[in-house]
């Protein structure tokens, strides 16, 4: 069996891509764990808040999604958390022509799906076309339908033809999970889930379960540790912290930060803070709406808000106010440009007065039960109260607030997290619903924004000057647009228990248990 990487690498968790946690490093509590022998084997048990939803398998839109993808499938590079660096994953390898058209990856050669079939470079094929295709919503389409061609002439060799240079072509790469074209059938309607991952994909009960058995055959040698893992789906919150605080689980992803907070203090939980994997809690405007169709509204609102406020008392301050998306660590940051809409009454009543009618009561729709999207709109409501627009909590189920996010169906105002600015700044405004810049949730279009999400889309290396200069861009056409308003840059948290440790995430929030372990 071939492996390139150390076993101090695979320890480290760099062949991953991700941060590997053992749970001393995550918080006080949970370094209070002591000796307790650490055993191969037993079964991981966790909650999640939002059921897998099998159409949605691409979209990276829910823990459910993520969960299986995260277990069961593996990428062809890896990103580790903290910097954009791709590291070898199923490809080993790889170089870029000078033009940045043609990029030849060298596959590893002793990979196989679950079902023994061996990994190959017809597989990447397969995977990145699927993945361009419309039906499935892969909110990086474009990028994956600008590879012209792939050539699969050697098992091991995968050589991507593109039809023009693409700054964020790794993006892509380390996002769309190898999928078994002999079994994806069963994808669709979540009865067969084959990659090449740690954990087999077993079964799955809509609206309860998630069950995933240990990958005998994987190709990291001794992983996994687990012999298998079982995920409940709570979609109540306080029902899900209580399954965590009575043993039932040992970790939770969906419950209020103030519940963590409440957990570490009795000295038997901690928390892992998903930093490099940075979401985005903003309100979106439907810009075709009465009211919301003219920019000064949309800025009254912007100087409405209380970010400083929202960020502290819900998300505990695990983030920072923002008006722009990108996380500190991004090539597009501006901290000068991130202070454009400071909080100030008299600025948003001004901006009001110009525009000289009153705003209808405006929708404002969240998935619910997820207690940031509420307490979030609880505070953007009483805010906007304060400059005299009224707004109507619109409460949804997380598939229907996913499918109006997709379609462009929201009435007003909406408040969700978004992802993918943790990326390279391009594939936020080529590919993420709410800021596609040929069509996005808000209905906006801007003839300058096209332009220059194309241009910074279509540089050659995404860290380069002239990428940044495309980025600066872009950063000020979002400021002058306005269709979404940024509330500020949120990490993650998830709770777990002190018998478990090695737990790790992807920048896309994926579970990952390659290296996790129960203790004694």
């Amino acid at each position: 069996m071939k492996l390139s990487l150390s076993r101090r690498t695979l320890l480290s968790g760099a062949i991953a891509g991700t941060v590997l946690l053992g749970l001393p490093a995550c918080s006080s509590a949970v370094g209070q764990q002591g000796s307790g022998e650490v055993e191969k084997g037993g079964t991981f048990t966790g909650g999640i808040s939002t059921d897998l939803v099998p159409a949605n398998f691409f979209t990276n839109s829910n823990a459910g999604v993520t969960t299986v993808i995260g277990l069961t499938y593996e990428s062809l590079v890896s990103y580790p958390v903290d910097r954009l660096e791709p590291k070898p994953k199923l490809a080993e390898s790889w170089t870029v022509s000078p033009d940045g058209r043609t990029v030849t990856l060298r596959l590893r050669d002793d990979v196989k799906f679950h079902t023994g079939r061996p990994f190959t470079s017809q597989d990447v094929a397969f995977s990145l076309r699927t993945y361009a295709d419309p039906k499935w919503n892969g909110q990086l389409k474009s990028t994956a339908q600008a590879i012209e061609s792939i050539g699969t002439d050697q098992p091991h060799t995968a050589v991507l033809k593109l039809k023009h240079p693409l700054g964020n072509l790794f993006d892509l790469l380390e996002i769309v999970p190898i999928v078994d074209e002999k079994t994806f059938s069963g994808v669709g309607d979540g009865s067969r889930y084959v990659g090449t991952g740690p954990f087999k994909f077993e079964k799955w009960t809509p609206n309860a379960r998630l069950r995933f058995v240990k990958n005998p055959d994987y190709w990291v040698p001794e992983r996994p540790y687990l012999d298998a893992v079982d995920i409940s789906v709570v979609t109540d919150a306080t029902a899900l912290t209580n399954r965590l605080r009575s043993g039932q689980i040992d970790y939770a992803y969906g419950i209020g930060y103030h519940d963590i907070e409440r957990l570490e203090k009795t000295g038997r939980f901690g928390k892992i803070q998903l930093a490099g994997a940075e979401n985005q809690i903003y309100v979106g405007t439907n810009v075709t709406a009465e009211g919301l169709s003219d920019v000064r509204v949309r800025k009254a609102i912007a100087h409405a808000l209380d970010r400083d406020r929202i960020i502290a008392e819900v998300f505990r301050g695990s983030g920072y106010p923002a008006d722009l998306p990108w996380p500190k660590t991004s090539p597009a940051y501006d901290a000068k440009l991130n202070t454009t809409y400071r909080r100030d009454l008299a600025k948003a009543k001004a901006l009001l007065a110009d525009y000289g009618k009153k705003v209808p009561t405006l929708t404002y729709s969240y998935a619910s039960p997820v207690p940031q999207y509420e307490a979030t709109a609880q505070i953007v409501q009483a805010n906007l109260k304060e400059i005299g627009i009224e707004v109507k909590l619109e409460p949804l189920d997380p598939p229907t607030f996913v499918a109006q996010l997709i379609g462009g169906k929201f009435k007003g105002l909406w408040t969700t997290y978004h992802s993918w600015a943790q990326y390279t700044p391009s594939t936020l405004t080529v590919s993420a619903y709410p800021f596609n810049a040929l069509k996005n949730t808000s209905h906006y279009s801007s003839p300058a924004y096209t332009k220059n999400a194309e241009a910074a889309w279509k540089q050659t290396k995404g860290d380069s000057a002239e990428a940044k200069q495309a980025y600066a861009a872009l950063s000020r056409d979002l400021l002058d647009g306005l269709f979404l308003i940024e509330i500020g840059i949120v990490e993650q948290r998830w709770a777990v228990s002190d018998k478990v440790k090695g737990v790790g995430y992807t920048k896309r929030s994926e579970l990952v248990l390659t290296d996790a372990r129960l203790t004694g």
